[in-house]
């Protein structure tokens, strides 16, 4: 055996021994990842599920009256979980749109100096704690709708003024603080797209907005799709804020009425509830963990299915 064939054999040793540290290393860190969503699936199954059948599926879940003080405790839940979908819907709707066009901006049509100006904004955006986006809402968002609601309701004996904390400034504030998620995950599938298509199209006599919304934003799809996931995940997910700017009441989701999504019901009343209302508490927090998985699911699936058309 000559030395230099002593020294490949010895390289291709170390090199095949760095690769099963690797790959042990990716597969328990995989391991763990697996762990920590299966332990808090189980933590939130076992701590909701027993006041889902203490107190009834139908009286929680479709009940809408919210008295947990009362002296018949009444723990219905149906306008929450109906303020959250509609809020959330509402959200994504709003920002989704210009998250992605101001991606399409960023990676296709602004002039590098602007788009230096551009982004470390919006990554700032990013790194702005939520309880400022609820203050910032307080002050400046909320007067605002209050002056907007005595136009609307002048005169009204039925309306309920809310001071402008209601549904349509908690929608403001959540479309608001998924833009940056939203732009930051999409410019970067808007990036990764290669070079060869867009000259293609250009080629073929396409104008560069005709490649952008026809060849670029198609090849991004995937991308921009996982960018509205986690968009919405943190919409339907984000407490502090909106309980700032929705006046916190338990109400039906119309856009001038205060209300409470699922987020905020739990942290509003956390601190001192006990006994059976502590239990509830948990299982709104399983039915918010219960609607995350199934958007995820559903919008991965939607994900696949496209995948899947664009290989046949």
């Amino acid at each position: 055996m000559t030395a230099d064939s002593f020294s490949i054999r010895s390289h291709h040793g170390a090199k095949s021994s760095v690769e099963k540290a690797a790959q042990m290393i990716f597969t328990v860190c995989g391991f763990f990842a697996i762990l920590a969503v299966a332990s808090i699936t189980l933590y939130m199954i076992i701590s909701g599920a027993p006041a889902l059948f203490q107190v009834g599926i139908k009286d929680l879940i479709f009940s809408t009256v919210w008295q947990p003080e009362a002296d018949t405790a009444s723990f219905g839940i149906l306008f929450i979980i109906l303020t959250s979908i509609v809020g959330t819907v509402l959200a994504v709707l709003l920002g989704m749109p210009i998250g992605v066009l101001t991606a399409v901006f960023l990676a296709e049509v602004a002039p590098p100096r602007l788009s230096k100006i551009v982004r470390p904004a919006v990554e700032l955006l990013a790194g702005i704690p939520s309880v400022i986006y609820g203050l910032l809402g307080v002050m400046i968002l909320n007067p605002f709708m209050y002056k907007l609601e005595l136009i609307v309701f002048k005169g009204s004996e039925t309306h309920q003024f809310t001071g402008g904390a209601n549904l349509i400034s908690a929608v403001l504030v959540l479309a608001l603080m998924i833009l940056p998620t939203v732009i930051n995950i999409s410019e970067s599938a808007l990036r990764a797209v290669p070079s060869e298509l867009k000259s293609a199209s250009l080629a073929l006599g396409a104008t560069k907005i005709q490649t952008i919304f026809h060849v670029t934003i198609p090849a991004a799809k995937s991308g921009i799709i996982t960018a509205v996931v986690l968009g919405t995940g943190r919409a339907i997910g984000e407490a502090m804020a909106i309980s700032l700017v929705s006046g916190n009441s338990v109400n039906l989701p119309l856009p001038f009425n205060s209300v409470r999504f699922l987020t905020t019901a739990i942290v509003s009343e956390m601190g001192y509830a006990a006994g059976l209302h502590r239990q509830v508490l948990f299982t709104v927090g399983l039915v918010l963990f219960a609607f995350i998985m199934i958007i995820n699911v559903t919008l991965t699936g939607i994900l696949k299915r496209g995948d899947k058309k664009n290989e046949r």
